[in-house]
């Protein structure tokens, strides 16, 4: 979402889960600023298979990559450091910049012990597309929600296509409730029906092909039905500082901004935990000690919540 700051825009990025809620405010929303905001500090440029995995992958140029793998520095601690060897290597070009600095710090993130089993869902935005990345399905229907039919049988099959995605949709949740393997491949072959089929609506069929090159992303609940199907959790969660942002506008200073975003943050955990954000605030103020850091509470409740069957 928007943070403007020192009268500029800007952007807030939300990551969490049931147990904990956190957000940052930078001045980008680049894949790039996503992967600094998951090292969680100072970024780490790891040059490792990861990285080159990730170059092949986005069709940097082989010469470039064998350049970037065959450096004898296997990690770079520091930006500047790695703009220098950037520019000690002849990488110029802006794209050829981006997709070398996405590759290493994805491979410093993974160096630093990251899951590669990590997955992130998202609303689709190109930015949240690494690792094992899910779809929102709330954000996929409602590209064909919005569509505006131009007659009556028009209409007719946006509704029944609608229909049958939210179909799918309660029974993928039922899936993910109670994993059955036997129902994999009737649900693999429902979303195949859904998403090729033609109707009178041309801009429906469209987008129904489109949502269909993302059939990995959508349905990758059927290989781990531990993930949501949807982003409304972050969506509350943003929602909420959103109304922060109306009352109280953009933040003029460096320290003001991390203030929003920190209390924001440790607000939003208390109360997905459900511990009081005012005792929480006394506790820590008055160094009483009686609730535990909120790292080790969010850690107890992912232990307890997946022992349970």
């Amino acid at each position: 979402s928007g943070a403007r700051h020192q009268g500029r825009n800007g952007y807030v990025t939300q990551i969490g889960n049931d147990f904990f809620a956190w957000f940052s405010s930078t001045e980008r929303k680049s894949r790039i600023n996503f992967l600094e905001l998951l090292q969680a500090g100072e970024p780490v440029y790891g040059l490792n298979d990861e990285a080159l995995t990730y170059w092949r992958e986005q069709g940097l140029a082989q010469a470039l990559c064998h350049a970037l793998a065959a450096s004898p520095i296997l990690e770079i601690a520091t930006t500047a450091a790695w703009e220098e060897h950037l520019k000690a290597l002849g990488i110029t070009k802006e794209r050829h910049r981006r997709i070398a600095t996405e590759g290493a710090l994805l491979g410093g993130l993974l160096a630093k012990g990251l899951s590669r089993e990590l997955v992130i869902v998202s609303d689709g935005a190109g930015q949240f597309a690494i690792l094992l990345h899910a779809l929102c399905w709330v954000h996929a229907e409602r590209l064909i929600h919005t569509l505006i039919p131009l007659n009556e049988r028009q209409r007719l099959d946006q509704e029944r296509v609608r229909d049958e995605i939210w179909t799918l949709y309660a029974d993928l949740k039922a899936y993910q409730r109670a994993p059955d393997p036997a129902a994999v491949a009737d649900l693999r072959a429902r979303f195949e029906t859904i998403f090729s089929q033609k109707t009178a609506f041309a801009t429906l069929n469209q987008t129904l092909k489109r949502l269909k090159t993302h059939q990995r992303e959508l349905l990758l609940v059927l290989l781990r039905p531990d993930i949501p199907l949807h982003t409304n959790g972050s969506e509350n969660d943003i929602r909420g500082y959103v109304k922060w942002r109306k009352i109280s506008g953009g933040t003029r200073s460096d320290l003001g901004r991390r203030c929003r975003d920190t209390f924001a943050s440790l607000k939003k955990t208390c109360r997905k935990l459900e511990i009081s954000f005012w005792d929480y605030l006394n506790d820590r103020i008055g160094h009483i000690g009686d609730i535990p850091p909120l790292p080790q509470i969010v850690r107890e409740r992912i232990l307890a919540a997946q022992a349970v069957p």
